[in-house]
């Protein structure tokens, strides 16, 4: 697999996807970006925006195993993780595995449970192995963790504390359709006399894993790096802003816009893949000085600030 085959994969996802989620691929590339870059993403908008949709099929189209979780306020970590239980046939505990053991994990509303649970993702989501009462086994290869959360409703949830953000590689908004796209939305329900879309599995487990080597290849030069530093820097000291992005952020940013190159059928960067990842892969690892919170300030603006004011390097 080389980058060339990387474009023609993503573009056959792509395609297939957007048979069930219409008018947002852009949306979809950047989250197979992001599986290529091994990691996971942050689904943050309004309810009926296609969320849960879009990991859904993206597992079908995959041919991933999917797992799907509804965080909810009672929801304990072993019934993410799996607990041990007694086998009458060996007369020992084995530990039966919880629904984190898949190819591809849905966190749905994931700040309605409590941190307790919550952090029952961390260890799987940054180490890719799973620890219960001594006992640890690795997660299946590919695995990506695809949460949601709804930002209107307040009442019952608990924020993500910022360590468990810091896990999720890019936050994205899917965002409402354009009058012609909900329309074409309602002509396809129409015509397949069904609520589900039937899609056809394009790639494996194993291709997957090819594509994210293919993505290990595309040459980002040194300019780039001090690109990519000098905007993570200046998140730390912008005078909005209490707490920066870490140096998380900037692996985050190195990978995405490697990924992003492949998928356009390139093995360099450019800084133009940088800066489409700045907000998605940073806004959500910073903090916000609270003096700025009742001003509307945002820090995805404080990024856009950013990129706009820092130098774009020439690579030849």
């Amino acid at each position: 697999m080389n980058v060339e085959g990387v474009k023609a994969r993503t573009a056959a996802i792509v395609g297939e996807v957007s048979q069930a989620v219409v008018g947002k691929d852009d949306v979809l590339r950047q989250v197979v970006a992001t599986l290529l870059a091994g990691g996971h993403v942050l689904f943050v908008d309004n309810p009926g925006l296609a969320k849960t949709l879009i990991a859904r099929s993206f597992a079908r189209v995959l041919g991933l195993d999917f797992r799907r979780i509804q965080f909810t306020p009672d929801l304990l970590p072993g019934d993410i993780t799996g607990s041990h239980v007694f086998d009458r046939d060996t007369s020992q505990f084995v530990l039966a595995p919880g629904p984190i053991f898949a190819n591809v994990v849905l966190a749905d509303e994931i700040n309605r449970a409590t941190p307790k649970t919550q952090s029952a993702l961390l260890e799987a989501m940054q180490e890719l192995q799973v620890s219960v009462a001594g006992d640890t086994r690795p997660l299946p290869r590919p695995f990506a963790v695809l949460a949601t959360q709804n930002p209107i409703e307040y009442e019952g949830t608990f924020p993500l504390p910022e360590a468990q953000l810091d896990r999720f590689m890019i936050r994205l908004s899917v965002g409402y359709p354009t009058n012609d796209e909900e329309i074409e939305i309602l002509r396809r329900r129409a015509a397949r006399h069904d609520d589900e879309v039937d899609l056809t599995p394009i790639t494996n487990a194993k291709e997957i894993l090819e594509m994210r080597a293919a993505v290990e290849t595309v040459i980002i030069d040194d300019e780039l790096h001090a690109y990519i530093v000098s905007l993570v820097t200046k998140t730390r000291t912008h005078p909005n802003i209490y707490v920066g992005a870490s140096p998380r952020g900037s692996l985050a940013l190195l990978k995405l816009s490697r990924a992003w190159a492949a998928i356009q059928g390139r093995d360099f960067v450019i800084p133009d893949d940088v800066k489409r990842f700045a907000i998605p892969a940073l806004a959500h690892r910073m903090i916000l000085k609270p003096e700025f919170w009742s001003r509307h300030a945002s820090t995805d603006a404080v990024v856009q600030a950013v990129v706009d004011s820092t130098v774009v390097p020439k690579v030849s």
